[in-house]
C-alpha cells in the first residue's frame, strides 16, 4: 500500500492543532498548499521549524524570546518603576500597539484557573514576587482580561502587590466585560489603559 495517503491524512491531522481549525479546515489548508503553493508550505515548515526549537522565553518578564532576555526587558529606556502584568504575549502587544505604555511587563501565560491545573506556581508567582521585591518597581498595572477568571487574577496579583508595598491598578472602563484584550478596539484599549485605577482591598 502506498504511503501517501496516510502522509496526507498525518498532514490534515498535524493541521487540526491549531485553535479554530477542524477537520475540513485543515483539509483545506493542506490541499491549498500541495495544489498551489508548495514552496509556501515548505517554507511555513522550516520557519515552524525554527520557531518550535528557538524561541523560549524571557527569563525576566516570561514573553516569548529567541534570547534569554527579551527587548523590552533588556532595554534602558523602559521605565522599570512601572510593570504591567498581562496574561499573554498577545495581550502585551495590544498594549504595545495602542498605548504609549514605556514601563516593563510580566507575562503569566495564562489566569487563574483550578480546574486547567493553573495556580499561582504555573503563572510565575514566585518570578513576579522576585521582580516586586527589588524595591524597583512602584506600580503593578493589572491588565487581566475581565472575565471571572481574570478578576480573580487580578485580586491575587493586588494581594501580591500589597504584600510588596507596591501601588496596584486596574484597567479602567471601557474594556467590555467578557471581552479579551486583543479583540478590544486600540481607541478603547488606549482609553480603559490612561484611565487606570487603584485596586481597592
Amino acid at each position: 500500500m502506498s504511503s501517501e495517503p496516510n502522509l496526507l491524512a498525518e498532514l490534515v491531522e498535524a493541521l487540526r492543532c491549531l485553535p479554530g481549525v477542524g477537520a475540513k479546515s485543515a483539509q483545506r489548508m493542506a490541499f491549498h498548499l500541495l495544489e498551489r503553493d508548495r514552496d509556501g508550505g515548505i517554507r511555513l515548515a522550516a520557519v515552524l521549524d525554527q520557531a518550535m526549537r528557538r524561541i523560549g522565553h524571557c527569563r525576566s518578564c516570561r514573553n516569548f524570546s529567541e534570547t534569554d532576555q527579551c527587548a523590552i526587558c533588556a532595554s534602558s529606556s523602559r521605565d522599570a518603576s512601572q510593570v504591567c502584568v498581562v496574561e499573554t504575549p498577545a495581550d502585551l502587544l495590544a498594549i504595545e500597539q495602542a498605548t504609549g505604555y514605556r514601563g516593563r511587563y510580566f507575562v503569566l501565560m495564562g489566569r487563574l484557573s483550578p480546574l486547567d491545573g493553573l495556580g499561582p506556581q504555573e503563572l510565575g508567582a514566585e518570578l513576579l514576587a522576585g521582580t516586586l521585591a527589588t524595591g524597583e518597581v512602584r506600580e503593578m498595572v493589572i491588565a487581566t482580561n475581565p472575565t471571572v477568571e481574570g478578576e480573580a487574577t487580578a485580586h491575587w496579583l493586588g494581594q501580591l502587590a500589597r504584600a510588596a508595598g507596591v501601588r496596584a491598578t486596574r484597567l479602567a472602563h471601557g474594556v467590555p466585560l467578557g471581552g479579551e484584550l486583543e479583540y478590544v478596539d486600540r481607541g478603547t484599549l488606549a482609553h480603559a489603559f490612561g484611565s487606570r485605577q487603584d485596586l481597592g482591598d
